[in-house]
């Protein structure tokens, strides 16, 4: 058998033996796909609903709390003991920050950045249609909290949850041209050999935690 035959079977039997997870189904908005009577008729509980159920199939483990009090106390127990690194505490919503007792930000030293063993954020957009967070870089918003420590835990509001990545293209358009990045996370970092074996955590957190909070 040629190398080239062989390698030609291996992608046959890896497309044959490829499993997609299995997401819930969830009712489409009444309207044309895209339009804006579509996009109204989303509303906010059929966005929270798809959007966890989009995390659940990138492996995203997901909370949901009813209070700004309870979202600190789930911060708290996620984060136990681990060093953080994280957004200042104007930039995080509930009040987080006062959980983050000795948190490295980003005008901490590089060395202390670096040891951070979990990453706490806010977003700017919670994408329901594909599970995806949006981090705009800015003041008191270092990208290396979502990008450097190997666990990425996100705190989400209701009224930052978008149905498409349109709508927020759309809505943020000027916001997205003045910031210095624009990061996009879709589930924990992954990448994949020519031989497609799968790895995490190579070019981001390998574990990726979200709270959606009230």
């Amino acid at each position: 058998m040629s190398v080239r035959t062989a390698i030609l079977d291996r992608v046959r039997h890896a497309q044959r033996t490829g499993k997609i997870p299995s997401v819930p189904v969830v009712a489409q908005p009444v309207g044309a796909a895209g339009s804006d009577a579509g996009l109204k008729a989303c509303t906010t509980n059929d966005n929270v609903e798809r959007f966890r159920a989009e995390l659940a199939a990138l492996g995203v483990e997901t909370f949901a709390e009813s209070s700004p009090d309870e979202v600190c106390t789930r911060v708290e127990a996620i984060v136990g003991g681990r060093s953080v690194l994280a957004w200042d505490a104007r930039q995080l919503p509930y009040d987080v920050a006062r959980v983050l007792i000795g948190a490295a930000r980003g005008s901490s030293p590089r060395d202390m950045q670096a040891a951070a063993q979990i990453g706490v954020t806010g977003c700017d957009a919670a994408i329901a249609e594909t599970g995806s967070l949006v981090l705009l870089s800015g003041e008191g918003k270092p990208r290396t909290a979502s990008l450097l420590p190997p666990i990425h835990l996100a705190i989400v509001r209701e009224t930052d949850l978008r149905g498409s990545m349109d709508e927020f293209f759309r809505e943020r358009a000027a916001d997205i041209a003045g910031a210095a990045c624009c990061t996009i996370v879709t589930g924990p970092s992954r990448t994949a050999d020519i031989e497609l074996t799968l790895t995490l955590g190579v070019h981001g957190p390998g574990q990726v935690i979200v709270i959606v909070g009230p």
